[in-house]
C-alpha cells in the first residue's frame, strides 16, 4: 500500500471521522440548490432520485475505493497521476482548481442574500444593493482564508459548524414541511404528471445540470488525506455516513419547499427561508426560527467557502511539488502547517473576479438572482473534467493494481464496469447539456461567452503547463 513520501511537506493529522462527516456536508450540501430546485417544480424530486441513483451512488463508491486504496494528499489529481502520468493529471488537477475560483462568487453573493433574513431585511432593495454584496462576501471570504491559514486544526472548526450550519436548517424546513403536509393543503399541485422530466424543455434539461452539480464535492476529503488520521479506515466511513444524509435532505426539502411556497414566487437564493417563513410566519412565538435559519444557512455557506478553500489548495499543493504551479505553492507554513501560499492566491483572484463581476456595468442592470445562475454552466464544464478522469481512472486502477486492503465497490469486475459507466454516462451528459441555454437567454450571447470563458480558463492552464515544461528541461 502507497504512503505518503517522507520527503515531501508534512501536513499536520489533525482531522477526525466526525470532522470528515461534516466536511463532506458542507462542501455536498447547498441549501441553494434546494430553491433552484423547487422553482423549477415537482419534477425535480424526480431527478434527484434519479441522480442519486445514477451518479452520486456511483461517484460516492468510487472515491471509496480510490481513497482507501491511495490515502494521501492530493486525492483525484494523485490518482490521475498514478494512472495516466502528469499531464491529464494537470489537467484534472487545473480544472478542479480553476473552477473553485468561479465557485467562490456564486456562492459568496448567496450568502449576502441570505444575511438580509438575519436582520430582517429578506427579500427587500438590501440583497441587491451592490455596496452591502461587495462588503458582505468581502469579509465572508477572507475570514474563511484567515481560519483554514491558521492551520487545518483551526480551520476544521469553521467547516464542522459550516456543516451544521447546512443541515439544521434544511432538517427544521423539512420539519415545518412535514408539519404543513398534515395541515394546510400543497401551495403547488403535484400530480404524477408534473413528476415526469420533459426532455423537450430546455429548462429542464438545465436543471439535470443543477441536480448533478449539487450532488458533487463528495471528492474532497480525499484531498486532505494527509491530515486525515487513519485515513484508509476513516475516509470511506465518513462518505457511508454522509451521503444519505445529503440524498434525503436534497429529496426532502425541495418537497417542503414545493408545499409551503408556490413555484412562481420562489427566490432560487433564499427559497428555503422564504419556506419557512411561509410555514412559521404566523406563530409569533416561533419568528425567532427564521432569523436564526438565516443566520445558520450563513454560517454554512461560509464554511463551505472554508472547505472549497483548503481541499482545491492541496491540490494546488500537490501541482506546486510536481513543479507545474510556482514553487511558492508546494510551500507549507512555518507555524501552522499549511499551503498557506496556496489558499491566498485562490482568494486573491476570487476577490478580482468578484469586484469586476459585481461591478460591471452590464451586472449593475441584472438582479443578484441572476448573477448566481451566469456562472453554472461554466462551473459545470470545468469542474465535471475531473469527474471524467475520476471514472476513468478508477477503472485503471482496478485492473492495475493490487485490491489486497482495499475496500471494493460491490459487484466485483461487473459492478465496478456498470458503476463508472453509469457515472461516466451521466457526467458526460451533464458537460454536454452546458452548452444548452435557458429559454429567456440570447442563444448565440450564451454560447459565445460560454465558450470564450471556458476555452480561455484552459488556455491559462496550457500556458502554464508548458512554461513548467520548458523551465524543467
Amino acid at each position: 500500500m502507497n504512503t505518503a513520501d517522507s520527503s515531501k511537506p508534512q501536513l499536520v493529522r489533525a482531522l477526525k471521522l466526525r470532522d470528515l462527516v461534516l466536511l463532506n456536508l458542507v462542501a455536498v450540501l447547498g441549501l441553494r440548490h434546494l430553491g433552484v430546485a423547487a422553482k423549477a417544480g415537482p419534477v425535480t424530486l424526480t431527478l434527484w432520485a434519479l441522480a442519486a441513483m445514477f451518479f452520486f451512488v456511483p461517484l460516492g463508491l468510487a472515491v471509496i475505493e480510490l481513497s482507501s486504496r491511495f490515502p494521501n494528499s492530493g486525492g483525484i489529481y494523485d490518482w490521475t497521476k498514478r494512472a495516466l502520468g502528469e499531464k491529464h493529471a494537470f489537467l484534472c488537477g487545473w480544472c478542479y482548481w480553476i473552477n473553485n475560483v468561479l465557485y467562490y462568487p456564486s456562492l459568496l453573493i448567496t450568502t449576502a442574500a441570505v444575511v438580509t433574513y438575519v436582520f430582517g431585511y429578506g427579500g427587500t432593495w438590501l440583497e441587491k444593493d451592490l455596496a452591502y454584496v461587495t462588503v458582505t462576501t468581502l469579509v465572508c471570504l477572507w475570514l474563511a482564508v484567515a481560519l483554514n491559514v491558521l492551520g487545518i486544526g483551526t480551520g476544521k472548526w469553521l467547516q464542522n459548524v459550516g456543516g451544521l450550519g447546512t443541515y439544521l436548517p434544511g432538517a427544521i424546513v423539512i420539519f415545518v414541511g412535514a408539519y404543513a403536509w398534515l395541515t394546510k393543503p400543497s401551495a403547488n399541485t403535484i400530480t404524477a404528471a408534473d413528476l415526469l422530466p420533459k426532455s423537450a424543455d430546455y429548462d429542464s434539461l438545465n436543471l439535470w445540470i443543477s441536480v448533478a452539480f449539487a450532488y458533487s464535492g463528495i471528492e474532497l476529503s480525499a484531498m486532505l488525506g494527509g491530515e486525515v488520521q487513519n485515513p484508509q479506515r476513516n475516509l470511506p466511513r465518513s462518505i457511508y455516513l454522509a451521503a444519505p444524509m445529503i440524498a434525503l435532505l436534497y429529496l426532502l426539502g425541495t418537497a417542503s419547499v414545493l408545499w409551503l411556497v408556490p413555484s412562481k414566487d420562489i427566490n432560487p437564493l433564499t427559497g428555503i427561508l422564504q419556506a419557512a417563513e411561509n410555514g412559521l410566519g404566523q406563530i409569533r412565538f416561533l419568528s425567532w426560527v427564521i432569523p436564526t435559519c438565516a443566520a445558520l444557512y450563513a454560517i454554512g455557506n461560509v464554511g463551505s467557502v472554508g472547505a472549497w478553500l483548503t481541499g482545491p489548495a492541496r491540490v494546488a499543493f500537490a501541482i506546486g511539488l510536481d513543479r507545474y504551479f510556482p514553487p511558492a505553492f508546494s510551500k507549507i507554513h512555518p507555524r501552522w502547517r499549511t499551503p498557506y501560499i496556496a489558499i491566498i492566491v485562490q482568494a486573491s483572484i476570487a476577490t478580482l473576479l468578484l469586484l469586476a463581476f459585481v461591478f460591471s456595468k452590464e451586472r449593475e442592470a441584472k438582479s443578484v438572482e441572476q448573477a448566481y445562475l451566469i456562472l453554472l454552466s461554466a462551473q459545470v464544464f470545468i469542474y465535471f473534467i475531473p469527474y471524467i478522469y475520476l471514472f476513468v481512472v478508477f477503472l485503471i486502477h482496478r485492473q492495475k493494481n493490487s485490491n489486497e486492503g482495499v475496500m471494493l465497490v460491490p459487484g466485483g469486475k461487473i459492478g465496478a464496469y456498470l458503476l463508472a459507466l453509469s457515472g461516466l454516462s451521466v457526467t458526460i451528459f451533464a458537460v454536454v447539456l452546458t452548452f444548452v441555454p435557458p429559454s429567456d437567454a440570447n442563444v448565440w450571447d450564451f454560447e459565445l461567452r460560454l465558450v470564450v470563458g471556458i476555452a480561455a480558463l484552459l488556455a491559462l492552464g496550457g500556458i502554464l503547463f508548458w512554461r513548467a515544461n520548458q523551465q524543467n528541461k
